[in-house]
Parts: structure tokens; C-alpha cells; sequence
């Protein structure tokens, strides 16, 4: 009975590291994909890729902030997105954190609401120059979102309030 008992443990454990490692892999898939859509394609600058500075208290600093086509198309005719209106599904946002006049981090959105990773129907990540995940979109989120979700509502967007 002992030994059942022992046993049975052990295959639960091996089940369980079994599916850690699954979980773990298919973030590393997820995160390489979404930073191959937002380091490649056609992306138009805001601001004509003006290097904006960072207002307080953004942890991203100086950076350019660029669109994919389907963000783009839901942009006024000033380039902003008006107040409370949202962002289509495929959007993806893409600031490129500079430190002088390279780029050292991109910090990227993707508008995914069926996503189970997403929070508020984003995917929030950021990712080093070599493709390293700095923040997972495993992460929800978390951190991001509080200050993004300012007033006037732009969908958890605040550049064009502060830009």
C-alpha cells in the first residue's frame, strides 16, 4: 500500500513538471512570435518618428512609437485615436525605447482580446534587442496596465494625451 501511494506520487509529480515545462515553452513561442510581428512588416512613425521624451512617470524613457496597418487605419485625421474610441483586433503598438540614438528596448501591444495571456484585450510585452522577453506576455499585464488606463480612455493608450 505503501509503495502505491509512493508511486502514485511520483507519476503526479512527473505530470506536473511535465506540464510546467509545456506552459513554459508555449510562452517562449507566444513571446518569439509577437516580437518577430513587432520587429518586422510595415509600420507607420507617430509623429513622423519623432524621438519623444518621457513624461513621469513612465519606466520606458525617450523612445518612437510606430503602428502596424490595422492600428493606423483607426486613427483620426490629427494621427491620435480620439477619446473612448478602441483599437481593432490585429492592432499592434510598438514603442521603440531609445537610449541615445539606438534603440535598447521595444515595448509592444497587441490588441488580442481572445487571447488568454491578454489583459483588457491587450497582449503586453517588452522585449530586449536580441529578442529576449524583459516582460513575458505571460505577465497579463501586470504593471502595465494601472498606467495605461488613464483619463481620457484611448483605449490603454497614453501617448496621444501626453504627446
Amino acid at each position: 500500500m505503501k509503495k502505491k501511494i509512493i508511486v502514485i506520487f511520483l507519476i503526479a509529480n512527473y505530470i506536473f513538471i511535465i506540464q510546467a515545462c509545456k506552459k513554459d515553452k508555449s510562452n517562449t513561442e507566444a513571446d518569439n512570435a509577437l516580437y518577430s510581428e513587432a520587429t518586422s512588416g510595415i509600420y507607420t512613425y507617430y509623429q513622423n518618428g519623432t524621438l519623444l521624451s518621457a513624461v513621469s512617470p513612465s519606466p520606458h524613457g525617450s523612445f518612437k512609437l510606430k503602428f502596424n496597418a490595422t492600428a493606423l487605419a483607426a486613427l483620426d485625421s490629427t494621427g491620435e485615436l480620439p477619446p473612448g474610441n478602441s483599437f481593432p483586433t490585429g492592432s499592434i503598438i510598438v514603442k521603440e525605447v531609445h537610449s541615445g540614438s539606438s534603440v535598447n528596448l521595444y515595448a509592444v501591444m497587441k490588441k488580442d482580446p481572445s487571447n488568454s495571456n491578454a489583459s483588457n484585450g491587450w497582449l503586453w510585452a517588452e522585449y530586449n534587442t536580441d529578442g529576449t522577453a524583459a516582460f513575458s506576455i505571460d505577465k497579463n499585464g501586470d504593471g502595465c496596465t494601472s498606467c495605461h488606463s488613464g483619463t481620457p480612455n484611448r483605449d490603454f493608450t497614453r501617448t496621444f494625451d501626453l504627446h
